[in-house]
């Protein structure tokens, strides 16, 4: 329809399973450890040069920023296995109205957003019992970075849409240049004009709106069905209906979720500015574990939407046990080092005793459990892009709101110990693998498929 498509792209319909999964979620994993270093960064700059308190402040917003982020990241997956099934089936017609719906929702959603976000922050503070010595620091990190979340929104929806064509490459590029601005800027605002977490906090959204920038430049100069034309940008509303059918039990599984974690980091909240501390540091070091499990669910998820797409159920399915077998090999080889090195990996974050501590205590007894992620992971992935997101929202929500809220009200009741408290992270994740799993064996995906 409109153009030849590019060496970036990936049809995931042929050729070899292993090689397409492994090659896709490699630049999404190197793009999301990038990512991670916006607020990675943020922590070790603001615990080495500012103090254990703004180091605490910065943690303890990820929840907030999270509950956001997260609703929105819940309707970027709708959008993407949208496009990928209309991808895969070479329905060109249809992808060019998916991407200019997406288009102007984010546009949309990022303005609301930013209200919400910015109106929430004293609120969900006060909620989370953020200590004094903390809750001025955590503010203003956390109305800065809400006041500039438009360009984080703009450029994972962007991103979105290039790996619903097979396209992780160029996302990554992006992310690279913007990953290193933000050390440089981080160093500039914190060392030299001792701007504290206000100064990281204007380095992450700086950083992140030119990878917008840049992500948005790139989709206007395609040539292929994909490409943004300023002046066609409209809502359709089949398109956007199909988005949010798909997207939305995503985004509240994902935003409400995120949300349930204010509550558990008001329990960590009662140890402590030290142990919040420790908590943020083993939260950051939680995220780079995360991420090739969730790289691989990623790619999963394309694979599986392209393949139902052009209508290659058994093709499908076949790579979803082997992007679960994958997972766990990499899980295994990740988790060694971490538990033999955990104290070195804290220090990086903040040196004093306390926080060392509590940080090397949550690595050791929560990194084991990351098997289990790998379950949930890789197989709500593989719903997903079968067009099946209302049941992993479900399992997802019941296991870790429901199950996890459960427990840490009954653990902080019976016990005063901090690891009693932190296991309620892992046993959320046991229950929802068991109960994902066996959903995933019983399911029709069929059912599912986009109607072309």
């Amino acid at each position: 329809m409109r153009g030849s498509a590019r060496a970036d792209h990936v049809m995931m319909t042929e050729g070899n399973i292993w090689r397409h999964l492994v090659w896709f979620a490699l630049p999404l994993l190197i793009g999301n450890v990038f990512q991670q270093f916006y607020n990675t960064v943020d922590s070790i700059i603001v615990g080495n040069f500012v103090g254990k308190e703004a180091l605490a402040a910065v943690g303890s917003s990820d929840p907030v920023i999270n509950t956001i982020i997260g609703f929105f990241s819940g309707m970027a997956t709708g959008a993407g296995v949208v496009i990928s099934q209309y991808f895969g089936a070479r329905n060109d017609k249809n992808v060019h109205e998916a991407v200019h719906t997406t288009i102007l929702m984010t546009f949309i959603l990022s303005i609301l957003f930013t209200v919400l976000g910015v109106l929430m922050v004293p609120p969900l503070l006060r909620m989370m019992g953020t200590p004094d010595d903390v809750f001025d620091s955590a503010s203003t990190y956390l109305r800065i970075y809400f006041a500039g979340v438009i360009g984080l929104m703009f450029y994972n929806m962007g991103a979105g849409i290039l790996r619903a064509v097979g396209d992780s490459k160029r996302p990554l590029y992006f992310l690279i240049f913007s990953a290193i601005l933000n050390v440089l800027l981080d160093l500039l605002f914190v060392v030299v004009f001792r701007a504290g977490v206000a100064g990281v906090a204007y380095a992450t959204i700086i950083s992140q709106a030119l990878s917008a920038v840049l992500i948005l430049l790139t989709l206007t100069r395609e040539t292929a069905a994909y490409r943004i034309v300023w002046k066609e940008i409209r809502l359709n509303k089949l398109m956007l209906g199909k988005i949010f059918r798909i997207g939305l039990p995503s985004a509240l599984q994902m935003g409400i979720t995120s949300f349930s974690n204010v509550f558990v980091q008001s329990y960590i909240n009662g140890f402590g500015s030290a142990c919040m501390a420790g908590w943020s540091s083993y939260g950051k070091i939680d995220k780079f574990c995360m991420l090739p499990i969730q790289s691989i669910s990623l790619s999963v998820t394309t694979f599986v939407g392209q393949n139902l797409g052009a209508g290659q159920l058994k093709r499908a399915k076949k790579g979803s046990s082997i992007a679960f077998f994958l997972s766990i090999a990499v899980s295994v080889l990740m988790m060694i080092p971490i538990i033999i090195f955990a104290p070195s990996l804290v220090k990086l974050f903040n040196q004093e005793p306390d926080v060392v501590g509590y940080g090397t205590l949550f690595l050791r007894i929560l990194i084991p459990f990351y098997l289990c992620c790998c379950a949930n992971q890789v197989y709500a992935g593989s719903l997903r892009g079968a067009g099946d997101t209302k049941a992993p929202m479900l399992i997802m929500m019941g296991s870790f709101i429901v199950f996890r809220q459960v427990y840490l009200f009954i653990a902080s009741r019976l016990t005063d110990s901090v690891t009693w408290i932190a296991l309620g992270y892992p046993f959320g994740w046991l229950v929802c693998s068991v109960l994902i799993y066996l959903y995933y064996r019983l399911s029709h995906w069929e059912k599912h498929r986009i109607t072309m």
